[in-house]
């Protein structure tokens, strides 16, 4: 049976042979999946299937958009990709889904579900249920943290992607899964990093992302898969992502918040002062993946993995533009592991084929991302 316990226990109203049945989801998905497949064929466009989400009575929408299954959306990255996605494709198009209790406003924006990227059945009954046609998968465990437990993050970051490709080759469907510059490795180049190079990372993380690339690419070939991968820098947002490399920008961007003229902010950098890293705007991550998502699949080739790049720092850097901005923002360089991470990192990517074939352009550079970011650390959001 189809571990759907923890969806929620809303009732939801369900056509099944020309009547409605008032039902929880979990039977509705029960029955759903029993009778999906045998009906396909031949029966008629069905009635919208309405869900009950938060204090929104939300219809599944019957029209051309495609309908797009966002994994790990609770993240740094999820919240604004998923509120993007359903601009452009309608609120109940986009299904946001991860294993974490969301916040009452993620549940009247738009469906949400309980989804565990490690169990098969239970994703493969939300794609059924939701006719979902593309997916952007964001659930894993990033570098720092992946150091801590290794296990658990090849666990999540390999069984998750493959049981991905696995629902993609079995439901057609079109996948994004971003990569990172953790597939690299001290071989690699580090200013300029071409697509094709030497890939030998030093961190599980690292490992996990390689594996996917190549997995990705196999089921691109093999079986005809719509894999799409960006390997993307550090991504500045006001949220830490929480056990990355890169998370010290983030946490100056905090620190510029709390500031006021009495009190001066001091945080620890766990990164030397010199520490170079390429980075890139929330606004241009989301940018790219629409256009990983957009792009036709006949423009993108044979090669299924684009490097994506917006501009590179180092913290000491950072730290004299906001002086810039009138912060008082004091660091400590406390450098840990993390130094060793980074510093077999990229300091820049080769990205030129994503430009040339996905139309990639960022907007922000250094300069205008920290204006962008000193506002809204100071509750001034700028809208992009």
């Amino acid at each position: 049976m189809m571990n759907l316990t923890r969806l929620s226990a809303r009732m939801v109203h369900v056509p099944l042979g020309g009547r409605t049945e008032h039902m929880f989801p979990v039977q509705a998905m029960a029955a759903a999946a029993m009778t999906t497949r045998r009906s396909l064929a031949t029966a008629p466009s069905p009635e919208p299937v309405h869900h009950a989400f938060g204090r929104k009575d939300l219809t599944v929408e019957q029209d051309s958009q495609p309908r797009i299954l966002v994994t790990g959306s609770l993240g740094q990255l999820g919240s604004d990709l998923v509120e993007r996605l359903r601009e452009r494709y309608g609120v109940s198009n986009v299904i946001a889904s991860d294993i974490r209790k969301p916040a009452s406003a993620v549940l009247e924006n738009g469906p949400f579900v309980y989804a565990d990227a490690l169990n098969y059945n239970q994703l493969e009954s939300v794609v059924v249920d939701f006719r979902i046609d593309w997916v952007v998968h964001l659930s894993g465990l990033l570098s720092a943290t992946g150091e801590e437990d290794p296990a658990k993050t090849l666990q999540l970051n390999v069984g998750g992607c493959r049981n991905i490709f696995e629902l993609a080759s079995n439901h057609k469907l079109r996948v994004v899964v971003p990569s990172s510059i953790a597939a690299f490795g001290q071989q690699s180049p580090r200013d300029s990093t071409p697509e094709l190079t030497i890939q030998r990372p030093g961190t599980v993380y690292g490992v996990s992302k390689v594996f996917m690339e190549l997995l990705g690419e196999y089921y691109y070939h093999r079986f005809g898969v719509d894999f799409r991968c960006g390997r993307f820098p550090g991504v500045i947002s006001m949220e830490t992502a929480g056990g990355g490399t890169t998370d010290f920008a983030m946490s100056f961007f905090q620190a510029v918040g709390r500031e006021d003229k009495r009190h001066r902010q001091t945080v620890n950098c766990y990164l030397n002062h010199d520490q170079e890293l390429p980075f890139m705007h929330i606004a241009d991550f989301v940018q790219a993946c629409v256009q990983l998502l957009e792009t036709p699949s006949e423009e993108l080739g044979d090669h299924r993995t684009f490097n994506f790049h917006a501009m590179s720092f180092t913290p000491a850097r950072l730290l004299s533009e906001l002086h810039k901005h009138n912060s008082r923002l004091n660091v400590e360089y406390k450098p840990d592991f993390r130094q060793s991470i980074a510093a077999d990192w990229p300091r820049s990517l080769d990205d030129s084929v994503a430009r040339a074939k996905l139309g990639f352009a960022p907007k922000f550079n250094f300069e205008d991302m920290v204006v962008d970011m000193v506002g809204r650390a100071r509750g001034r959001k700028v809208a992009y």
